[in-house]
């Protein structure tokens, strides 16, 4: 190699590896502050696009737990309503029963009658009164087997949505409740005049009724029975759910975050190549006053 004044190539060379080292080095003090391996497209592009699907999944396998949850405490509020409702009916049995004997004149049948028939009116004051985010639950509501969710307010059976997608095997299922009401439930002069349950204000009414109010009791049972199994399941959606979401935060974690053991590796190699790179490089600015010495 020539001895040249003009173009210091010795020089160049050391620059250029010098330049090397200082990005490898910013490239590591980047990711090591940060935290993340792929924290840019120029990081690992391809690696970016998986993460942030995978990151949206996250997220919405997160909020779908959330979901779940608010399902299980409307169950628990329905749930709660039907107990009362329960010992509503259990008291218009005891009515009933009271009024069906032959010891009672028809002043007295009156008497319990009318309370028969403000139960009957709690009752359904119950259900049309429990709600849930303002969803009523009892009043036949969420009774309908088709749902309808292409308006602003969703008609029919309750939709709840937990997946990260919108497949109707994977993603959501719905909650039917039927109507809870004394009309419904055949129980009090809201229902059909002349029913079993209508009134007790006579002994043959009065047997009659505790026909009736057998099978309001059984009813409202097998809405209860239903809720609880919704409830069970709800609750495996929400275990599965949160184990899905972990697993999934573990895969992106693997792509994105930072290796700092091996980062760190990097970081003191790039910054002792990058001193020694200094070093030299005013050696290598040094080479042409040696010509000085010929002149």
């Amino acid at each position: 190699m020539s001895l040249v004044i003009n173009t210091n190539t010795m020089a160049n060379t050391v620059s250029r590896n010098l330049n090397t080292h200082y990005n490898a080095l910013s490239d590591s003090t980047r990711k090591l502050s940060s935290g993340l391996r792929v924290e840019r497209a120029a990081d690992d592009a391809a690696g970016l696009a998986v993460r942030e699907l995978m990151r949206a999944d996250i997220t919405a396998l997160q909020q779908g737990v959330r979901n779940a949850n608010d399902a299980i405490s409307l169950i628990q509020t329905a749930d709660g309503a039907l107990q009362t409702i329960d010992e509503k009916l259990i008291r218009m049995k005891e009515l009933a029963e009271q009024a069906a004997t032959g010891t009672y004149d028809s002043v007295q049948r009156s008497i319990i009658d009318s309370e028969y028939q403000a139960m009957a009116s709690e009752i359904t004051r119950i259900a049309k009164a429990t709600d849930f985010s303002n969803v009523h639950l009892l009043d036949g509501n969420l009774s309908s087997d088709t749902h309808d969710g292409s308006k602003m307010t969703s008609t029919g059976k309750l939709k709840i949505h937990f997946g990260a997608g919108n497949d109707s095997d994977e993603d959501y299922y719905y909650i039917k409740i039927d109507s809870a009401t004394a009309s419904s439930l055949g129980i009090g002069n809201s229902a059909a005049a002349g029913s079993a349950g209508f009134a007790i204000s006579t002994q043959e009414a009065a047997g009659n009724a505790i026909k009736a109010i057998n099978q309001a009791i059984v009813s409202k049972d097998n809405i209860r029975a239903s809720l609880g199994s919704m409830q069970n399941r709800l609750e495996a959606t929400v275990s599965n759910l949160t184990v899905q979401a972990e697993n999934l935060q573990s895969a992106e974690s693997r792509i994105s975050d930072v290796d700092v053991a091996s980062e760190m590796t990097k970081f003191v190699r790039n910054q002792v190549l990058a001193n020694t790179a200094v070093s030299m490089l005013g050696q290598a600015n040094t080479i042409p006053q040696m010509a000085l010495s010929l002149i």
